[in-house]
């Protein structure tokens, strides 16, 4: 069963898509992009997007408190500052800008995107920036916080019951209405100029270049679309760096057996607890032979992760940012094990305030079967002696 919902009243399932159709423009003849008023829109548009970025101070890069004697730096690199709260503010900037300079986002035709949260909220900001609608297609489980800050940006909501009908359902969405289907998970590792043009991975570098070791053993990341992995790593190839980079899988999803077996088929049964990462197929932007290593984490160690934050430096964060954190501390422990030292970098990827009901709920965690106390037992173990339990 599919629904959209708006932030003004919630309607039955069919109702809602009608309803969702109508209040968008549907003509049947195209945009005439000769035409003057066509193009004055446009520019406009383009410029209000890169005026976003213009207006925005580059994230933080916050230090990881760990002991000075390790002789290894851990780094996360903050997203949740962006306007819109998290790492996806990038992509959906490359996104629409991408779409509009190549004519698939035209004035009062709606934007549709399969998303689970984070990059839906980003893209209603954008689409509300430029004067257009946005419909975001979402599973039902998706955490009403993001729900609610989808319709503050002035977006509506169009559920699905099983996550891995979201691709079908908003194409088909984007042919009923007329819009466009923004298909992040075909266009984040293109869309994204990963050369540099303070890209992440250029922002991380340009952070780093005072530290003590300001090019990093390695850069952890985690993957919805792939399209942060692969313009990390694209751009440590390109500048010859010697970094290694490690994407980190939750549960539920298929880019860790894909990357293993060498399987651009891979699939996944279900969808994944971790909102933002971890996907039931293999992505086109997710670019397996760019990166160096993969590693599989429960969906337990990420919450406790996501805790144990929270204790080292005051700030919640979201799921995903455990599940790379979790990695990142299995690196650290692996370079403290050979003597070896230097930095590590991983991401807050969104604020922990959006899953107050998920992964800071215990009632939730009981629900899920989750028990994170031997994952939150590891980390107080590797953080006291920089052994990692076995």
């Amino acid at each position: 069963m599919n629904t959209t919902r708006n932030s003004a009243t919630p309607a039955p399932p069919r109702a809602a898509a009608a309803a969702t159709d109508t209040c968008t423009a549907t003509p049947t003849i195209d945009v005439d992009r000769s035409d003057p008023a066509y193009r004055t829109w446009l520019k406009e548009a383009v410029r209000k997007v890169q005026a976003d970025a213009n207006r925005s101070a580059d994230t933080h890069l916050l230090r990881f408190p760990l002991p000075e004697r390790w002789g290894i730096d851990l780094y996360l690199k903050d997203e949740s500052t962006h306007p819109t709260g998290s790492l996806k503010h990038r992509l959906a900037r490359s996104l629409f800008l991408y779409g509009l300079c190549n004519g698939w986002i035209r004035p009062d035709r709606p934007v549709i995107e399969a998303s689970s949260g984070s990059t839906a909220v980003s893209e209603a900001y954008f689409a509300k920036l430029v004067g257009v609608p946005f419909i975001a297609v979402m599973p039902r489980t998706t955490s009403s916080e993001k729900c609610r800050l989808i319709e503050f940006h002035g977006g509506s909501c169009h559920f699905v019951d099983d996550s891995r009908t979201m691709y079908e359902e908003a194409a088909a969405l984007a042919e009923r209405t007329g819009g466009h289907y923004m298909d992040q998970f075909t266009y984040a590792e293109r869309a994204t100029d990963w050369r540099g043009n303070n890209n992440i991975a250029e922002s991380m570098y340009q952070q780093l270049r005072l530290e003590r070791y300001p090019e990093p053993a390695w850069i952890v990341a985690t993957a919805g679309t792939g399209g942060t992995s692969a313009t990390i790593a694209r751009y440590v190839h390109y500048m010859q760096h010697d970094t290694r980079i490690c994407v980190a899988d939750p549960e539920n999803s298929c880019f860790f057996d894909g990357w293993t077996q060498g399987d651009p088929h891979a699939t996944a049964d279900r969808g994944s607890r971790i909102e933002g990462i971890g996907r039931p197929r293999m992505e086109p932007s997710f670019v397996p032979g760019a990166i160096d290593r993969m590693m599989k984490v429960p969906d337990a160690a990420s919450v406790a992760a996501v805790r144990a934050l929270e204790g080292a430096i005051g700030r919640k964060a979201g799921g995903s940012t455990g599940t790379g954190l979790w990695s990142a501390f299995k690196i650290v422990a692996e370079m403290v094990a050979q003597g070896r030292t230097g930095s590590v970098v991983t991401l807050i990827c969104d604020p922990g305030d959006r899953y107050l009901d998920k992964y800071y709920s215990d009632a939730w965690l009981a629900e899920q079967g989750l028990d994170i106390t031997p994952y939150a037992a590891a980390i107080e173990t590797f953080l006291a002696t920089g052994a990692w339990p076995t």
